[in-house]
């Protein structure tokens, strides 16, 4: 089993709310919806990827690599696709309520 550093994971998760924070703060000018949504998919599709390399290079034995980093990577982007797929899912709520008023 790997040695897991607390102190590490912990640095690593505070800087993850830091940099949700920014993004949040970045976003909040006059964006385009489709741009900022198309953004959103990018960054949860680079999370998985990122998650995905982790696993890889953990599973072939990588010495650079702590389990510890691999599960935090891996939930980081099962949380981000929940996400998008709650977003989606309002999304197409939203357009049936459209679709179903009266003209």
């Amino acid at each position: 089993m790997s040695d897991m550093n607390v102190n590490q994971v912990l640095a690593q998760m505070r800087a993850m709310s830091l940099e949700a924070g920014s993004q949040v703060q970045e976003t909040s000018g006059n964006t385009d919806f489709s741009a900022l949504l198309n953004q959103s998919i990018d960054s949860v599709n680079d999370t998985q990827q990122a998650a995905g390399k982790m696993t890889v290079a953990f599973e072939t034995g990588d010495a650079n690599v702590s389990l510890a980093e691999v599960m935090v990577a891996t939930q980081k982007a099962s949380v981000s696709f929940q996400a998008m797929l709650q977003v989606r899912n309002k999304l197409v709520e939203a357009y049936q309520d459209v679709m179903n008023m009266p003209m």
